[in-house]
């Protein structure tokens, strides 16, 4: 399935003055990276993929709709899943969207 190109449109707009931002075909949708590290995607499954600090995993999948990433049958912290229901308005998506870049703005830059 090919991610939402609505979605990932929702999130440019969202991440447009963001500095360092690119985009990149992975994970089978589209990733924004910040500094050369992933911040969110929007997801060949629907919804997005965000990035977060993996000490806060444990305690935002209990408090938000929000589950971790399961890759090859392992879950994986520091990496979230929310369903297209749970980022329908500008407002749920924006708060992802800044959590993913703030995690991402905080990493060192990748080297090129």
């Amino acid at each position: 399935m090919a991610y939402d190109e609505d979605l990932a449109e929702r999130i440019r707009e969202l991440i447009a003055g963001e500095k360092g931002v690119t985009e990149k075909k992975m994970f089978g949708g589209l990733a924004f990276l910040v500094r050369g590290n992933m911040a969110i995607a929007a997801t060949g499954e629907g919804g997005v993929m965000v990035r977060c600090d993996p000490e806060e995993s444990d305690a935002l999948v209990a408090k938000t709709p929000a589950r971790l990433v399961v890759m090859r049958g392992r879950e994986m912290q520091g990496w979230l899943r929310v369903d297209m229901k749970d980022v329908a308005t500008k407002r749920q998506l924006a708060r992802w969207v800044d959590m993913g870049t703030g995690y991402a703005r905080s990493l060192p830059a990748k080297k090129k």
